[in-house]
């Protein structure tokens, strides 16, 4: 049983009382029905109380999920199975989506692993409970960072795309919403189906030099999100070229009804090259992951709080 005497803070009798009735709902769900994982987000939680009652070293495999830096230190001092999300406001099922991606990246979860997933606001309590298997939508994350995928996206990549991906969603760009899209893969096949809209800013650098990897590159790829076009990344992190229109010669169809040109041209280019795209919806700020010319999953961002 592990043990951490440090409570975060203090919160309402209340908030501690439904927490602790729906991790026991949790336990309870995971012994009667044979699910040996539970999936926990800790900003859930402002006091160790409920980790200090759990037992990480026995037949229950136990994920700790964290979206600030604080609570992923506090996360590491239970367990070495964390996954941690971007610092962003993401809706529920957008902090279970990214959490069981994750997890499946780093092998914390596998295919059809059945799961009992805890989260709620990052506000100090627990309030949604769900059970959940992992489905073919992740197929994408068998093999990460191993030859048989072909797109070979190595994990880190992929991850940092994504995170960045969620911070535009969030944020925008000078308090303006923005759409974007990210195709990460093969370069070669991609450009080759492609047209540069503007002077390519990345032109003359290095792979090094323009690595989506560094963490110098973050503010660079903020400021030219707003340009019209896509970002070309290959699969080891280089950034090729921004402003890019996608110009892939295969039709796809049966998107998801109210899906534009944006999301069209994604799907289109994941279907005739070894790529993965990732949008931004400019009206929703929902962040969209394409392969092989469908839609995998839709991450959505948290609504805005109503004023009381």
């Amino acid at each position: 049983m592990a043990k951490n005497k440090n409570n975060i803070s203090s919160t309402s009798p209340k908030k501690t009382a439904v927490s602790q009735a729906v991790l026991e709902g949790a336990l309870g769900i995971a012994k009667n029905c044979n699910v040996n994982i539970l999936v926990l987000f800790i900003d859930g939680l402002d006091q160790n109380r409920e980790l200090d009652q759990l037992n990480f070293n026995g037949p229950l495999k136990i994920i700790l999920v964290a979206r600030t830096i604080k609570n992923f230190k506090r996360a590491k001092t239970y367990t070495k199975k964390v996954v941690q999300i971007p610092e962003v406001q993401l809706s529920r099922m957008g902090q279970i989506k990214m959490s069981v991606m994750l997890a499946l990246s780093k092998h914390y979860l596998e295919p059809n692993d059945q799961f009992v997933y805890l989260t709620g606001l990052a506000t100090g309590h627990l309030d949604t409970l769900m059970l959940m298997e992992v489905g073919k939508e992740y197929e994408i994350f068998q093999s990460v960072d191993e030859p048989p995928l072909t797109e070979r996206i190595k994990r880190a990549v992929f991850e940092r795309v994504l995170s960045l991906a969620l911070e535009l969603a969030a944020e925008g760009r000078e308090g303006k919403p923005i759409g974007a899209i990210f195709v990460i893969g093969d370069a070669k096949e991609v450009t080759e189906n492609c047209r540069q809209n503007i002077i390519n800013p990345f032109k003359g650098y290095t792979e090094k030099e323009c690595n989506i990897l560094s963490e110098t590159m973050s503010e660079t790829i903020k400021e030219f999100s707003s340009i019209d076009g896509a970002f070309i990344i290959k699969g080891n992190g280089a950034i090729i070229s921004a402003g890019t229109y996608l110009l892939p010669k295969i039709v796809t169809e049966d998107l998801p009804q109210g899906l534009g040109a944006r999301h069209e041209a994604s799907a289109a280019i994941t279907a005739a090259t070894h790529s993965i795209a990732i949008t931004i919806s400019e009206s929703t700020g929902s962040v969209r992951i394409w392969r092989q010319g469908r839609l995998i999953t839709e991450i959505e961002k948290a609504p805005p709080a109503t004023k009381p």
